[in-house]
């Protein structure tokens, strides 16, 4: 009469230990798709965003700049926080650095027409 209770309880402790290790098991899948979608994605964006930001930082006057709204020119003053870029003869803009999309240092330009 007393053994049926023990093997219901045995049979209980046994069951919840080997759900531990099923909910283990079952979680693998997602972190092993976290780590790749880490050194896939996550880890390449994160290094061109620390090489543009180092190229805006450093962008200074005579550079090539292509603005986040597509607009193409060459900076004639540096700021702070802004720089003037001329677009086109006595056609000049300010620009936030945040803007800026590409730095392309003096001299690294095809010439026109080659």
């Amino acid at each position: 009469m007393f053994a049926t209770p023990a093997y219901a309880q045995a049979a209980g402790t046994a069951a919840q230990s080997g759900s531990t290790a099923g909910a283990i098991v079952s979680l693998l899948p997602l972190v092993l798709i976290f780590v790749v979608f880490y050194f896939l994605m996550i880890r390449p964006q994160q290094k061109r965003m620390k090489a543009l930001q180092a190229a805006v930082g450093g962008v200074k006057k005579g550079d090539t700049v292509i603005t986040a709204g597509g607009l193409i020119g060459k900076v004639t003053r540096v700021d702070e926080g802004e720089v003037e870029i001329e677009l086109g003869t006595n056609v000049k803009v300010r620009a936030i650095k945040a803007t800026l999309a590409e730095v392309r240092p003096s001299g690294t330009g095809k010439p026109a027409n080659d």
